[in-house]
């Protein structure tokens, strides 16, 4: 008699053994399976995130494309680069770097 009345107690919707087994399905899927929802979740924000870095890099390859193709092609852009990378000079010239404080500690992080 006890058990009959714990059974009454659960809803007639939860007693249908076809609502139940869809239930735990939906359960199984979301919690234990190896393709579960959560897993697919953090895959698919992966995905997202990887996409968007192929982009970021696809658009950087360009435009050092580009710049590489511009330094092949003219010796002024490339005199200006050696100059304003490599602080490059002729001889008889005089050079002044002025740094700004983010630059300056980033050249003493580098040089500890």
């Amino acid at each position: 008699m006890i058990r009959f009345k714990i059974i009454d107690k659960i809803p007639a919707a939860f007693r249908n053994k076809y609502i139940l087994t869809i239930i735990i399905f939906v359960i199984w899927l979301i919690l234990f399976d190896s393709n579960n929802l959560i897993s697919r979740y953090k895959e698919l924000r992966e995905l997202h995130k990887l996409k968007k870095d192929r982009e970021y890099f696809s658009s950087r390859i360009e435009a050092d494309r580009k710049k590489l193709h511009e330094l092949k092609t003219d010796n002024d852009n490339l005199e200006k680069f050696a100059r304003e990378q490599y602080r490059m000079k002729k001889p008889d010239e005089d050079l002044y770097i002025i740094l700004t404080p983010s630059e300056d500690r980033k050249n003493n992080r580098k040089n500890n």
